[in-house]
């Protein structure tokens, strides 16, 4: 059987703000999906991330500052038991779908070492896999279509219902549902070993930075560099701060 057509976990995080260094995780949701796409099993955090949560990000995913400290649990804990879920499945072979799976995984990981907890590529021996990231697929698979690639893009272009955006259950959702009819779309997609598309996704990731990174330096900033690595930034020790 394809990976299309089989069981997927599907992941995703609200967080305070987008710098995978400093900013910490609000929500989060854990989906699996059996192969019709109906959940089967669901696990959702409501976090304290220890920092106040800016105004713009509140507007974004609806939680305040004061929501997340009266009804959230602490983030070491929560941590931990995202960590270990998504440990646990990508160990029984189950793919995990992550929109813009550099950002989350890359979060999560400076979560984990923040607040001590042993990050997936402690747990795993390496890199974590196999993902499945609709962001660099649609971008591999249909690299010339005009317009946006945001989650709300790829439901609208690929027929995938998105009830609430930006909670954490819904665009996790969203985005393996988008993943599936990527796969459906594009055969050369659906038809890859789980293994071997992965290997295809940290390929695709790499010249698409680079292609970014030249378009940024040709019209706006000689000096941009952007990121190649995927689905996990490398770890700089200095670059995160301690847990408070």
């Amino acid at each position: 059987m394809s990976w299309p057509g089989a069981t997927l976990l599907a992941f995703d995080l609200e967080t305070t703000g987008t710098d995978i260094e400093h900013d910490r995780i609000v929500t989060a949701a854990l989906v699996r999906l059996e192969a019709d796409g109906t959940p089967s099993a669901e696990r959702h955090w409501l976090v304290d991330p220890g920092i106040p949560i800016p105004a713009g990000a509140s507007a974004i995913h609806g939680i305040s500052t004061e929501q997340a400290r009266s009804r959230g649990v602490p983030a070491a804990g929560a941590v931990e038991e995202i960590t270990r879920a998504i440990a646990d499945a990508l160990r029984s072979g189950i793919p995990l779908v992550i929109m813009n799976a550099r950002y989350d995984l890359s979060l999560l990981d400076r979560e984990c070492r923040r607040h001590g907890v042993a990050p997936l590529t402690s747990r795993l021996g390496g890199t974590p896999a196999p993902v499945i990231d609709p962001l660099v697929l649609d971008k591999h698979a249909d690299r010339y279509r005009r317009g946006k690639r945001n989650l709300q893009a790829l439901c609208a272009h690929y027929g995938v219902v998105l009830d609430a955006a930006h909670q954490a259950g819904a665009d996790a959702v969203a985005a393996a549902g988008v993943a599936r009819r990527l796969g459906e779309v594009f055969p050369a997609v659906g038809g890859t070993p789980l293994a071997d598309l992965h290997a295809l996704q940290v390929r695709a990731a790499a010249e698409q930075a680079a292609s970014f990174q030249q378009y940024l330096r040709r019209t706006s900033d000689p000096q941009a560099s952007v990121e190649p690595a995927w689905p996990v930034v490398p770890y700089a020790p200095e670059a995160v701060p301690a847990a408070g």
